[in-house]
């Protein structure tokens, strides 16, 4: 059943656990602040990430799952074989599209898990809400992040300029959205093609 108003019902879907092939994402609980931690902490992740800090401690992982994840849209920790090896997010901020969010562990890079881990939380997206696109951003010296984007069949909007805590200045961000329309006819496909 697709849900109207997406704020609401996200509070509603907090048990939400989606599998993957080779990844589980679930919300994280203060069980999991060593995990988010070092995952976090790592300065080659904080500096992709718009609203964490650097250094990044047990205290911010602790703020996060206390607070943020209670109140802001969809945080998931992404899982490979019981490990924590990155973190996901779907939020709403001030407009209906929902913005896409994520992060692997440095050391689990350049294997697939960030666009199976996107993957998952658009079809959750466009299945579970009305919403007619999701946005993302990269920045623009992260040409990865663009990749993971470009293979979830994102289109890229324009540059913006975006604060990032952990570098303490802003800087320019790759901005992308992904219609309900392109994310039916890519899936479509896909299916086709496994028959």
């Amino acid at each position: 059943m697709l849900q109207e108003h997406p704020i609401q019902p996200l509070r509603e879907l907090r048990t939400v656990v989606l599998e993957t092939e080779r990844l589980v994402l679930r919300q994280p609980t203060l069980a999991d602040v060593k995990a988010i931690a070092q995952i976090v902490a790592d300065k080659r992740v904080a500096m992709n990430l718009r609203r964490v800090p650097h250094p990044y401690t047990i205290d911010d992982a602790v703020a996060f799952v206390s607070n943020v994840v209670a109140v802001e849209g969809m945080h998931f920790l992404i899982e490979r074989k019981g490990e924590a090896i990155g973190l996901a997010s779907l939020t709403w901020d001030k407009n209906d599209a929902p913005e896409l969010g994520y992060c692997i562990t440095a050391d689990r890079w350049s294997n697939g898990y960030a666009t199976e881990a996107a993957r998952a939380l658009i079809d959750f997206a466009f299945e579970e809400f009305t919403v007619d696109e999701i946005r993302s951003g990269a920045r623009v010296v992260n040409p990865a992040s663009r990749r993971v984007l470009e293979k979830c069949g994102f289109q890229w909007t324009g540059v913006e300029l975006h604060r990032f805590l952990a570098l303490g200045s802003s800087t320019p961000v790759d901005r992308f959205r992904l219609e309900r329309g392109v994310w039916s006819s890519l899936k479509s496909w896909s299916n086709s093609r496994r028959r």
